[in-house]
């Protein structure tokens, strides 16, 4: 065992996935056991992935939550119980692979500017495709849509190694995120109001506007099943990612660039809405609405976030892309993230 597995923490958070447990846990122990200590923080299951994990794998430290807060608030409750100083989140239904975790380590630790990162992201149906929930890292247009190298909507590439290069970005996935502990702390973690989905970017956008950087770096590489506790297709995702995606845009933008955003947000939404009407989605429709209700009944609650005063502005943050992606990707018709890079929109930083 290496210095690494006494100040490094796999922790896999986990809420009614005993099949996944049983799928991929013996392959995160086999290949982390020598860098980092593997920790299940269960969010109040219902199963029985507790005592699974108690029977199978002893050696796996177990955290048993009281309540299902989510995504966001299981995960801060459970590294409040931590002092490592790397945490590795990662989803239960994720297959590492052999040496996953030095390479990102090592990077970390030779650039302290770096608060957050992650590793190829592929995906477990399709190994030489990407997978939707992070791919070769993440970013975001002038609007606020999430998309990655290598998965544009639900447009998704092949890896021929095309973006085997690091690189600086907007976000790194939740699925399979290394963070900087003191930093994590630093913002109080993830913001809980948004109990699951896109908490990360917003932890991200702060992280970006206190002059930490987010980086992906491919020397490490992951399966992602996808999925694992909302289909990609569920109203649930549907409402989250919408209302989420609002909350986050209120918190870290100024008040009149807010203002523009929300205008053009209220137009897109109302289309996607009724796209998801024809469609016969009533449901997803439904969703999209609801999300705008309540992100307005949750925005008196929400405090935005301090402001960076060495931050000039959106546009200077790397990652973000200066254009709309709807507009590139529906009318320009660019559907890999070589084209929209090529299209001098996005501001992006590869490694020195």
């Amino acid at each position: 065992m290496n210095s690494n597995a006494r100040r490094t923490a796999v922790v896999i958070l986990n809420w009614n996935g005993k099949a996944f447990l049983e799928k991929f846990l013996s392959n995160v122990v086999r290949f982390s056991e020598d860098d980092a200590e593997v920790i299940v923080a269960d969010n109040d299951s219902t199963d029985d992935s507790v005592e699974f994990v108690q029977k199978h794998f002893p050696s796996v430290r177990l955290i048993q939550l009281e309540e299902n807060s989510g995504y966001a608030g299981g995960y801060n409750k459970a590294l409040e119980k931590l002092n490592h100083q790397y945490f590795i989140l990662l989803n239960s239904d994720v297959e590492v692979t052999q040496s996953w975790i030095s390479p990102l380590i090592k990077f970390m630790d030779e650039n302290p500017k770096v608060s957050a990162c992650q590793p190829k992201i592929l995906s477990w149906h399709h190994r030489d495709e990407f997978e939707y929930a992070g791919a070769a890292g993440g970013y975001i247009d002038k609007y606020g849509y999430p998309f990655c190298r290598g998965r544009i909507f639900n447009t998704i590439e092949k890896d021929h190694g095309q973006y085997d290069d690091a690189v600086q970005t907007f976000w790194a996935s939740g699925a399979c995120m290394f963070v900087r502990s003191e930093v994590f702390r630093k913002l109080r973690g993830f913001d809980e109001s948004f109990f699951a989905h896109m908490e990360e970017i917003d932890l991200c956008w702060r992280m970006k506007k206190l002059n930490y950087e987010i980086w992906f770096y491919p020397q490490s590489r992951v399966y992602h099943v996808g999925g694992g506790t909302l289909d990609k297709n569920n109203p649930r995702k549907t409402y989250l990612n919408f209302r989420n995606n609002l909350l986050m845009l209120y918190k870290n933008l100024d008040a009149k660039e807010f203002v523009k955003v929300k205008f053009f947000r209220n137009v897109a939404d109302f289309l996607a809405a009724i796209r998801f009407l024809f469609n016969n989605s009533l449901k997803d429709c439904l969703a999209v609405l609801k999300a705008h209700i309540d992100f307005n009944k949750m925005k008196v609650s929400v405090s935005p976030s301090v402001k960076n005063p060495e931050n000039t502005g959106q546009q200077e943050i790397t990652g973000i892309l200066k254009q709309s992606i709807l507009f590139s990707f529906y009318v320009r018709k660019l559907k890999k993230f070589s084209d929209i890079n090529a299209s001098k929109g996005l501001k992006n930083q590869a490694l020195r």
